[in-house]
């Protein structure tokens, strides 16, 4: 098992603190639109439909609405048409970002996202110019409550890569395609699987242990996942739990 998880870093979320839970769903809603639209409305036959179909009841969006969504997405229904778009740049104190939009107007979200990039002290960069710090994995997170050697034996036979300790739950590292087996094994095994999703996790990382830098940075990351088209945002800064939490606080 490897020491503390990066999960609570790695991806900033606010959790209980975001905006509401509409906001929240019409995101992932998109998500599941594009997903529909890129591979068609088939679960069985679409595995990132699957995998954002399970997102969407993860985060408790009605059945009805992720139903609408897929028809969307697949032309059964009238739409607007969102494209994948990734921004890449460095945060205040060379931190390196990457921001995962879809957006139906890219002239439009790309000057938004590089003025919240300006405005914190950050910059843009070129495609591929941070990317290279990160690798895309699958992780699923289950409850602290859960035996941490079941899960671990569970997770490994169905292909994870690691476990680690992300304080109240234990999170699951998969390669990318083996994300839904992993999930799908341990909802079998009565271990009860959180969210279960895609992300990119930094393969090294910038520490930030002053408390001036941390709310730079997190200013940053916050104002970019506010923004409408923004569906993830991911930065490899390292900061204390300490300093985080007083953020959050």
């Amino acid at each position: 098992m490897s020491g503390h998880s990066k999960w609570a870093t790695t991806k900033y979320r606010k959790g209980a603190q975001d905006a509401a839970r509409a906001k929240v769903f019409a995101k992932i809603i998109r998500q599941v639109e594009v997903a529909a639209r890129e591979g068609g409305s088939d679960l069985t036959a679409n595995a990132t439909l699957r995998t954002m179909y399970a997102k969407a009841r993860d985060a408790s969006v009605p059945i009805d609405t992720i139903e609408r969504a897929i028809k969307r997405g697949s032309g059964e229904l009238e739409g607007v048409r969102y494209e994948s778009i990734a921004y890449e740049g460095y945060g205040p104190d060379g931190v390196a970002v990457i921001v995962e939009c879809l957006s139906d107007n890219r002239n439009r979200t790309g000057a938004e996202i590089r003025n919240l990039f300006n405005k914190a002290g950050g910059s843009m960069a070129e495609p591929g110019a941070v990317s290279w710090q990160f690798e895309r994995k699958g992780l699923v997170a289950v409850p602290r409550g859960a035996d941490e050697d079941r899960v671990m034996e569970v997770a490994m036979e169905a292909g994870a890569e690691d476990l680690a300790d992300d304080g109240d739950r234990w999170v699951v590292t998969t390669g990318p395609t083996e994300l839904m087996a992993v999930r799908a094994a341990l909802e079998d095994a009565g271990l009860e699987p959180g969210t279960a999703e895609l992300v990119m996790v930094p393969t090294t990382t910038v520490p930030i242990e002053d408390d001036a830098a941390a709310k730079r940075v997190l200013r940053l990351v916050e104002a970019l996942d506010d923004h409408d088209d923004v569906q993830n945002v991911y930065a490899n800064f390292d900061i204390p739990e300490s300093v985080l939490s007083a953020y959050e606080g």
